[in-house]
């Protein structure tokens, strides 16, 4: 809307030759000010370069008020020039020693600007009714008369005639800069949009553009480009960055429990930028676009930097996990979201925005979150184990679930869990997968105490335990579904049996395997009060365990059995895998691919033809094909069969390998992990048989 005219009607050029008439009494009132210096106004006073300056401000008041910090440099950059326009004097003319102290005392005492006779509004007055294009046609005009003057050698005697109207010239197009900054800050008030003063300013940019095209090759500071479209971005982004400063302005993110009031800052940012986005769609931008001016892309960058500086220093003052994660969620799916401005009509930016967040800055914060995340979750599974020993100490008996013991700690690990993962996700799946990678730590401390804390709790009670083994199934699949992989040791299954005098001396003399068999079957008992899935899987999982336990000691023995001894402990080793199969087969156990584990084992420690252990290998690889040549260097290693013979079985063992990995052939694939499982150290028996 134009400005509602001043008092004073502007500055006008003049013309050296024209008379200059000494101001009369009513002329000093419009161009003095009450702050003027006493004694300022009297008769026949004429104005320096201050008070030029203070006229053109009044002449346009509304552009001068508003006008931010980088509008007054446009005055210190025209003086600037200026005086450096008066130092060259054009090749055909006379020099003449003007140096800044002569053209200032000059403007002091020379005739001042008066209003240009029969030539209807005046410039200032034009800017102030944002006439801009006409303003800058008359300026333009008036410019070009001057250079063209000044070529002329016309201000050889009267440089200081030559400073006045260069000085207006330079006012005069700064005070249209200052009132395009006006119109630019005001579009987005609530006043609604001028098209009418966008459209104008448009045009008076584009015709700028046009008036001068590049730098002149002489200097001249006159016809130097004036930059306004620069300017005019300039002005968007400091008007961008005044409407975002307005979101939330006291709120205070750092202080404690500050992450509602932090949740509520963004969301009247997001609240803001949206509604002035929207409005530059639909009312700012088509009126630019009559004029050919790209607002759209404008306005988009610089609420984007505006917001990204404003993020930036949220997060530096972000505290503690609830603040981190709402940041790190505003950023990610609120105002990244293709659905922030409602329905997109605008094209987006031939080049892509820069990130909200810079990748440093990102990372920073997701560290951040991860501590306190790790804390935090340490602390909710402190409290899940306080529930459960308040529960033991109250003597209280587990509920029974469709005929189950049940006890709500798999659910409530299962909710904790998959809470946070899920949250973690919704930022990024670096996130998420540090996020499982947390979780899954905090789940393996908590079961090691759950389980210490329930065998010294004197609440070992068939029910607890039963209770205890359904939640650790139950936790089992509900962590899968999480993400997470089910545990093939959950330690309430069943303690980890010691087999560490398995092939020794006295292990051939002492039976014991039968203490361990005697526990299996009373560890049955306990599955009766279970589903029969559930039983039968436990059972299966028990078998493989033992099976397994049983392997990872007898190839890793404290010492090496030899002639009568080896023959002996391979009788020894069959009849315990037979009993082992035996046990589980009458308990129920369907899990019969186990039983040749530990034979062809037992065979090949007591093979007296050593040719038939290719047989004994093949039959083990075939059955095992998660078996690994560190198993098989290590089962070799129960034998001295020389140097040839270990490396033509070795050989052929990694053929087959390599046939069963291309062929596609997994014992994971059907469930069936054995070997996979079993971790061996390098010994020296098994170095030498390598070498």
């Amino acid at each position: 809307m134009p400005l509602p005219q001043t008092q004073a009607s502007g500055l006008e050029l003049h013309r050296p030759q024209e008379p200059v008439e000494p101001h009369t009494p009513a002329q000093g009132a419009r161009w003095a000010s009450s702050e003027d210096a006493p004694g300022a106004q009297h008769e026949g006073f004429r104005p320096g370069l201050g008070t030029l300056r203070r006229a053109l401000s009044r002449a346009s008041q509304r552009a001068s008020v508003r006008a931010s910090r980088g509008d007054a440099g446009l005055l210190r950059l025209s003086g600037r020039f200026l005086f450096g326009s008066l130092r060259r004097t054009p090749d055909n003319c006379p020099a003449v020693d003007q140096t800044g102290e002569d053209v200032g005392r000059r403007l002091s005492t020379g005739a001042g600007p008066e209003e240009a006779k029969g030539e209807g509004t005046s410039v200032a007055d034009l800017i102030s009714e944002r006439q801009l294009l006409a303003a800058f046609e008359r300026l333009r005009h008036l410019e070009t008369g001057l250079v063209t003057e000044k070529a002329s050698c016309t201000f050889q005697q009267d440089p200081t005639g030559f400073a006045r109207r260069a000085m207006d010239v330079c006012l005069h197009y700064d005070g249209l800069a200052a009132e395009i900054g006006a119109i630019v800050r005001e579009t987005l008030g609530p006043d609604g949009v001028d098209a009418a003063a966008l459209a104008e300013l448009a045009r008076v940019v584009r015709a700028e553009e046009e008036a001068h095209p590049e730098p002149p090759a002489d200097g001249d500071f006159l016809r130097t480009p004036r930059r306004w479209r620069q300017y005019w971005e300039d002005a968007v982004r400091r008007s961008a960055e005044e409407r975002v400063r307005q979101a939330g302005a006291g709120e205070a993110p750092g202080a404690p429990d500050a992450a509602p009031d932090l949740a509520r800052l963004l969301a009247e940012l997001g609240a803001l930028v949206r509604r002035d986005l929207q409005k530059v769609q639909r009312e700012v931008h088509p009126a630019y676009a009559a004029a050919g001016f790209p607002a759209w892309a404008a306005y988009l960058r610089a609420f984007h930097g505006a917001v990204a500086g404003r993020l930036q220093e949220l997060a530096h003052d972000a505290r503690g996990c609830e603040q981190l994660y709402v940041l790190l969620d505003w950023a990610a799916n609120v105002y990244s979201s293709p659905d922030f401005l409602g329905s997109q009509d605008q094209a987006l930016p031939s080049e892509p925005l820069p990130p909200l967040l810079a990748p440093d800055v990102w990372a920073q914060l997701e560290d951040d979150y991860t501590s306190f995340l790790e804390t935090k979750i340490a602390s909710c599974f402190d409290g899940i184990l306080q529930l459960e020993q308040s529960r033991w100490a109250a003597a209280e008996a587990p509920e029974e679930l469709r005929g189950l013991y049940h006890t709500p700690l798999s659910f409530d690990v299962c909710m904790l869990v998959a809470e946070h993962v899920k949250a973690a996700g919704a930022i990024s799946a670096e996130l998420e997968s540090t996020t499982l990678g947390i979780c899954a730590r905090a789940l393996g401390l908590f079961l090691h105490r759950f389980e210490k804390a329930f065998l010294e709790s004197g609440a070992v009670t068939e029910p607890n335990l039963c209770a205890s083994i359904n939640a650790c199934e139950e936790l089992r699949w509900g962590l899968m579904g999480a993400g997470g992989q089910p545990s093939a040791n959950c330690p309430l299954l069943y303690p980890q049996p010691l087999f560490r005098v398995l092939c020794t001396k006295a292990w051939l003399t002492q039976d014991l395997l039968q203490p361990l068999m005697d526990k299996v079957v009373a560890f049955s008992g306990l599955l009766e009060h279970m589903a029969p899935p559930l039983a039968q899987e436990t059972l299966q999982q028990v078998h493989r365990y033992v099976v397994r336990e049983y392997l990872a000691q007898a190839l890793q023995p404290r010492e090496r059995l030899r002639g009568v001894d080896r023959r002996s402990g391979s009788q020894k080793m069959g009849l315990e895998a037979q009993a082992i199969g035996n046990t589980f087969q009458g308990l129920g156990s369907q899990a019969t691919w186990l039983g040749q584990a530990i034979p062809c084992v037992a065979d090949i420690l007591g093979e007296t033809y050593k040719d038939d252990i290719r047989r004994h290998l093949e039959t083990l690889i075939r059955s095992y094909p998660d078996i690994r040549r560190d198993h098989v260097l290590a089962i070799l290693a129960l034998r001295r069969l020389g140097r040839r013979r270990n490396q033509h079985f070795l050989r052929h063992a990694q053929a087959m390998l390599r046939a069963a990995a291309k062929a596609g052939v997994s014992g994971a694939a059907g469930g069936r992990v054995l070997f996979e499982e079993i971790e061996l150290g390098t010994g020296v028996d098994v170095l030498v048989t390598c070498i």
